[in-house]
């Protein structure tokens, strides 16, 4: 194993005498595969561009990074900047570093986006994002080319399951009564939360959101059943509003919990009330104001 981390060693080395001239655009790619970029990607094709295709990326990109985090943890592998001394820490990172969490989520979300529409552009700018990320990773310092090649096959394979599964399951899913479809996400995201073998911030976020976002699309889907505006000007509306109330959540949430500690439980509360809100909150307030369409419920 040292023998294969020296030789990235020497690959980080060789990217990072380009420092500092490329340091700003591979701090900007990176951002862009860092979990705040996909809670804005994820709601704007949900809530704006279509609906069944955004509740199937949700699905995917806590799936993922649920997976992603249990391979930290299993794997406790270092990373260049604890591992050599001459390596630069361009960026923040903490954790294992197999696998990148970085390239993963950015071949599932990207490769789900190109499968899902069929656009030329998204085609070329996926292709592109998963070359120039997880590259933006070696020369932050922050992963070995190992790390890189293990999350692109572990993105592959979450992504091929995704689309072969994803239409035998909604069919099933959408069978259950609207008690088991709500009752089964909840069910199912506390194991994962109770089951994993590290901290609570990585095992529990994925699992919580997913838990609210799984309530709160049954919960839609009966009793709201919206559709985005006709409008790009309201479904734009839309997104703003409902980003704006996420990031109350998020950090308002935040600040009222850490006084009463209990980190674990409070945070699969916090992250399951923001997977509410994406799911069930948003489009109802959208419709309730005008900047979403309603459709036919349970009601009707």
């Amino acid at each position: 194993m040292n023998a294969v981390l020296d030789w990235g060693i020497m690959i980080v080395l060789w990217l990072q005498q380009f420092s500092p001239a490329l340091d700003w655009p591979f701090t900007l790619l990176s951002w862009l595969g860092e979990e705040t970029s996909f809670m804005l990607l994820i709601p704007f094709i949900w809530w704006c561009v279509d609906k069944r295709k955004g509740a199937y990326l949700a699905v995917l990109c806590m799936v993922s990074f649920y997976i992603n985090a249990l391979g930290k943890a299993l794997a406790s592998q270092p990373r260049p900047f604890t591992y050599d001394s001459r390596v630069k820490q361009l960026y923040d990172a903490t954790g294992g570093g197999f696998p990148s969490g970085h390239t993963q989520s950015t071949v599932t979300t990207w490769g789900y986006l190109m499968a899902a529409f069929k656009k030329r552009w998204i085609t070329w700018l996926g292709i592109a994002l998963m070359v120039l990320i997880p590259l933006s990773r070696l020369y932050l310092g922050v992963h070995f080319p190992t790390d890189l090649l293990g999350a692109y096959v572990i993105g592959a394979v979450v992504l091929a399951l995704t689309l072969w599964l994803g239409p035998r399951v909604e069919p099933w899913f959408k069978g259950l009564s609207l008690p088991w479809q709500v009752g089964l996400p909840l069910a199912v995201g506390i194991i994962l939360a109770l089951v994993f073998p590290a901290g609570p911030e990585d095992g529990i976020t994925p699992p919580a959101t997913l838990a609210g976002l799984g309530m709160g699309l049954a919960m839609e889907e009966a009793f709201v059943a919206f559709q985005p505006a006709a409008s790009w000007k309201r479904r734009l509306l839309a997104f703003a509003l409902g980003t704006l109330v996420m990031i109350g959540l998020r950090f308002g949430l935040k600040a009222l919990f850490e006084p009463l500690g209990m980190e674990g439980v409070l945070r699969f509360v916090r992250y399951t009330l923001m997977g509410l809100w994406g799911g069930l909150g948003a489009p109802w307030v959208f419709v309730k104001l005008g900047l979403a369409q309603p459709g036919k419920t349970l009601k009707h």
